[in-house]
């Protein structure tokens, strides 16, 4: 029976194992680099497919949390906020059946509720007085098979503006938003610049990947560090962003698709993105359609984003290619699918000239 005192989300590490028996897409005898940009949950579901497809990863990974057990740690005992970087290791251990890898994941309720792998970073970072090198310590004890750098290393808030005209302080706040937000920005009393190892991982990378994650609180606070945007545009890579399967969240509540596109272009991706690979569990329609549909009483898919025919013309109109799948994880509806994603992203990079697939 297990202990409660120790609890963990085994649900997230299955999802995974179909990917286990996959062949590789990458030729064996080229190294193709795959840089995610992203937060946490959302992340993990990349890192996974990538590295299952022979991608060489990486992750970069924004720094304005302040909920939960990264919040206590961040305002009390004054650390960088451990818990995205805490994931995205977990997602690269080599071994997600290892002891150790399943400990660092723990957490425990009876303490906060904070994480093992939190109170190591935090810890390490102490002993070393480097964030970078606490990470680096626990890559080599989960014998990650990629890397995790953190957008900044700066401290940094998250602000939002939601579209009802009020403004949110906290990463924590802006995420749980009763309605959808607008525009996010930053703030740090000492400055903010990039991490140069994210910078070099973005410039160096084959291919560049938004997401998936919440768009306001994970992926666009990236953007914001000064340096990245800048990083992006430097790499010449292809630069997909990944939509939500779920708008359950607040921050991004009955947002379309293309509000979701227009956000990132909003904070700096004009230009940028290159495709989107977009969720929808039905065949798309224009507004009018949908609307007809939905008098004729066939309920659209719960808490999914919708994508309409319009969304698909505006994006090709502005150079940003569309590609629609159903990519909802059956067990976990909140979760894209592992597989799923494996193989659009498996025609997405296909269409990519650059890419040797």
């Amino acid at each position: 029976m297990a202990n409660p005192s120790f609890t963990h989300d085994p649900s997230i590490t299955s999802s995974f194992k179909p990917l286990q028996e996959m062949p590789a897409v990458v030729p064996a005898n080229s190294t193709v680099k795959a840089v995610v940009i992203g937060g946490g949950t959302g992340s993990q579901v990349s890192i996974r497919t990538l590295l299952s497809m022979g991608f060489e990863t990486s992750a970069v990974v924004a720094m304005a949390d302040d909920g939960g057990s990264t919040g206590i740690l961040r305002h009390q005992a004054n650390v960088t906020p451990p818990g995205d970087v805490r994931k995205c290791i977990g997602s690269f251990a080599g071994n997600q059946d290892d002891p150790l890898t399943i400990a660092f994941k723990y957490r425990f309720p009876f303490a906060d509720n904070h994480t093992l792998g939190n109170l190591m970073l935090a810890a390490l970072e102490e002993a070393t007085g480097s964030f970078s090198q606490a990470i680096a310590i626990c890559e080599e004890l989960l014998d990650a098979q990629g890397h995790v750098y953190p957008s900044t290393l700066n401290r940094v808030d998250l602000s939002a503006l939601m579209r009802t005209g009020q403004v949110l302080h906290g990463q924590a706040n802006a995420s749980a938003a009763p309605s959808a937000l607008q525009s996010v920005w930053l703030t740090a009393e000492n400055g903010c610049v990039a991490n140069p190892d994210a910078v070099t991982a973005i410039t160096q990378a084959d291919v560049i990947i938004l997401g998936p994650g919440s768009l306001f609180t994970s992926i666009i606070p990236n953007l914001l560090v000064p340096g990245i945007v800048e990083a992006i545009e430097d790499s010449k890579a292809p630069t997909i962003f990944i939509g939500g399967v779920s708008d359950s969240q607040g921050e991004t509540a009955h947002l379309s698709a293309a509000d979701h596109v227009r956000a990132l272009l909003d904070h700096g991706m004009l230009g940028l993105l290159d495709i989107a690979l977009l969720h929808s569990p039905v065949p798309v329609l224009t507004r009018d359609e949908d609307t007809r549909r939905r008098s004729a009483g066939v309920a659209a898919p719960v808490g999914h984003v919708p994508v309409f025919r319009e969304d698909l013309q505006w994006m090709q109109s502005i150079g940003v290619s569309p590609m629609v799948r159903n990519l909802v994880s059956p067990q976990r509806p909140e979760l894209h699918d592992p597989s799923a994603l494996r193989s659009a992203l498996k025609e997405v990079f296909a269409a990519c000239p650059s890419l040797p697939m």
